[in-house]
């Protein structure tokens, strides 16, 4: 697995998995904007053959972060795809001068907790309602390093 910066020629495939692992998913044209907005970062990660197996992506203003989404392939899951892509994603975030990084999860998403309390996230606060299909709040994580 080869961890990479998300280029024009991810972006079908980053949109298909969006597709494939969210009910409510970003589009292509809005992916592949992420691309011009120099406040993002989206990494994927790629197999031998250049297969998408997942793929983080973030947002950051002076010294936060937030990670907009993280989805890894169906058949890729518990590999340590996101495992990869967070870690990266951060020692990034760190080389850019970013000290935190902030993200949604559904309470009902354990395997995405459990993930996220492994790598140092802690409970920051809650969006009520902030999901839909279904309808769950969402608790906000959060981490922070110093420089």
């Amino acid at each position: 697995m080869t961890i990479l910066e998300m280029t024009a020629a991810h972006t079908a495939a980053v949109a298909q998995l969006e597709a494939r692992c969210f009910a409510d998913p970003w589009s292509e044209a809005s992916v592949a904007g992420e691309l011009d907005n120099p406040l993002s970062l989206w990494l994927v990660a790629v197999d031998g053959g250049g297969r998408l197996l997942g793929y983080a992506g973030s947002q950051a203003v002076l010294d936060a972060a937030d990670v907009m989404n993280v989805a890894v392939a169906p058949e890729a899951r518990r590999q340590g795809v996101a495992r990869a892509l967070l870690e990266a994603l951060e020692a990034r975030l760190r080389a850019r001068g970013v000290a935190s990084l902030s993200l949604e999860v559904r309470p009902s998403n354990g395997p995405a907790l459990a993930l996220y309390e492994s790598l140092g996230f802690t409970e920051a606060g809650r969006r009520p309602g902030y999901y839909r299909n279904p309808r769950e709040d969402a608790w906000i994580l959060r981490k922070e390093w110093k420089l």
